[in-house]
Parts: C-alpha cells; sequence; structure tokens
C-alpha cells in the first residue's frame, strides 16, 4: 500500500510526463479518470537467472488476478522513488535490504493505466513472504520460458512493457 491517507483517503502525486508533479488527488480519481502517477516496478531475480513472476490479489483495484513480472505500486507524495522501491518489496514480498539495481524510467499509457514508472532489478532467491495480501502467489520463470508463460496468461501490460526490455538490455533475459 502506498499513498498518503487522510480520513480513510490515499492521495497520490498527479505528474506530467517527465514525472514531474502536477497535483495530489485521490486514489480513487487517479483511477477513475486514469491520471497519470508516479510507481515504481522492481525485477526480483534469482542467482540462477530466473525470474520471478506472481500472480496479483483479486481485491486490487486494477487487474485483479493478473499475472505480474515485477512487483511494486505507486510512490508516495514527497518519497523518492529508491524508497518506494525497497518498500515496495517488503510489503509485497517480505524482502529486506536488498540491493536494487536501478535499470532506468519510462512513461506508460493505455486506457486503464498512465504512469511514469522507475525500473528496478534485484537478485534475491526468498524466502518470500506475502504480508500485505497483494500477491496470491509466486513462480520462478527460466528466462527460455518467459515467452511462452507472457502468452498463457494475463500479465499486466505496463510492467511487461517496461521492465522487461530492460531486463534484456540489462541482464539478457529473454522475452
Amino acid at each position: 500500500m502506498s499513498g498518503v491517507q487522510g480520513a480513510g483517503v490515499e492521495m497520490v502525486e498527479e505528474v506530467d510526463r517527465s514525472g514531474n508533479v502536477l497535483r495530489l488527488v485521490t486514489r480513487a480519481d487517479m483511477r477513475q479518470n486514469n491520471l497519470r502517477h508516479r510507481s515504481v516496478f522492481i525485477a526480483v531475480m534469482s542467482v540462477d537467472g530466473d525470474l520471478l513472476v506472481h500472480q496479483r490479489a483479486e481485491h486490487k483495484d486494477l487487474w485483479p488476478g493478473w499475472w505480474d513480472c515485477a512487483v511494486g505500486g505507486v510512490i508516495a507524495p514527497g518519497e523518492e522513488p529508491d524508497a518506494a522501491a525497497r518498500r515496495e518489496l517488503t510489503e509485497e514480498l517480505g524482502i529486506e535490504g536488498a540491493i536494487l539495481q536501478p535499470l532506468g524510467s519510462g512513461a506508460y499509457d493505455d486506457e486503464s493505466a498512465s504512469l511514469v514508472a522507475w525500473c528496478y532489478s534485484v537478485i534475491h532467491n526468498g524466502p518470500f513472504t506475502f504480508a500485505d495480501g497483494e500477491v496470491q502467489r509466486a513462480e520462478w520463470v527460466r528466462p527460455s520460458d518467459l515467452v511462452e508463460w507472457l502468452s498463457a496468461k494475463n500479465f499486466l501490460p505496463d510492467s511487461t512493457a517496461l521492465v522487461l526490455p530492460r531486463l534484456v538490455s540489462y541482464r539478457g533475459v529473454i522475452a
């Protein structure tokens, strides 16, 4: 969970395509009007080079039950991307103290989501804990099997578009 909560309403920053903050809006307004916001995505790799993919919980406000190639989420107002990435790793997988490898940032827009995301990778073999309930289950996928996984299941389009090309460039993961 991210954002600032006031009286039970989570606030997020609406940003321009470069990630500059325009104003604070409620998360509900951001989703309803598809307003661009700041996010982080973290690809988790094993020491053997496998990618951790996970299935999102059914209660998520966007793409419930879909699979994802990265953990992450909305950056809280005033929060730095590195801090948000560490927070999301702890919240979603129980990972603390891992070394983040920045992969760059980029913008993504479609009919469901509009965001600027900072992308990272981290090497960690687990164990993982899904304490915040946002992850239903996770699986290790070999790079050679990734294309098959992507075609067989619904994967989040934003993290797939922004993270996988950067992993190919940085780690040589085949997508």
